[in-house]
């Protein structure tokens, strides 16, 4: 996939990098871009104006490949990307870039399940929730 800018995204959301964030080193923990890649998930996955989740199901990851490119340093915060690149029966394939300072530090793709609650098996995406989800496509 090309490099990317922020402006790229047709979500883009930001977290504040915590002084907790930093490890001996002095940089963000790894474990931390994780949960900085969940705060643009979240705006997608959990929107109160745009649901998209089944009443009776919950959303899980099935695989997150992330790379690292550069640290992330406290003081200051982290710019989040993200965008849709499919949607398939019951998941959903997201593509993120974390930025600090208008520099790409991380890019991860990850691949969304809707489950049903009770049987945890895979549980179709809503023809209302495709569509809504159509609006976060990935232009590449």
């Amino acid at each position: 996939m090309q490099e990317l800018r922020i402006e790229d995204f047709p979500l883009r959301s930001f977290d504040k990098v915590r002084y907790a964030d930093t490890d001996r080193q002095g940089h963000v923990n790894n474990a931390v871009f994780s949960s900085f890649l969940e705060t643009g998930r979240v705006e997608v996955l959990y929107s109160k104006e745009l649901p998209v989740l089944s009443e009776g199901a919950s959303f899980v990851i099935a695989s997150l490949k992330l790379d690292f490119a550069s640290e992330i340093t406290w003081p200051g915060q982290v710019e989040i990307g993200t965008g849709i690149l499919k949607i398939g029966n019951s998941s959903i394939i997201l593509y993120q870039e974390l930025f600090q300072g208008g520099i790409r530090v991380a890019k991860a793709e990850t691949i969304i399940v809707q489950i049903h609650n009770d049987t945890k098996a895979s549980f179709s995406l809503g023809e209302n929730a495709k569509g809504i989800l159509k609006r976060w496509l990935l232009n590449r």
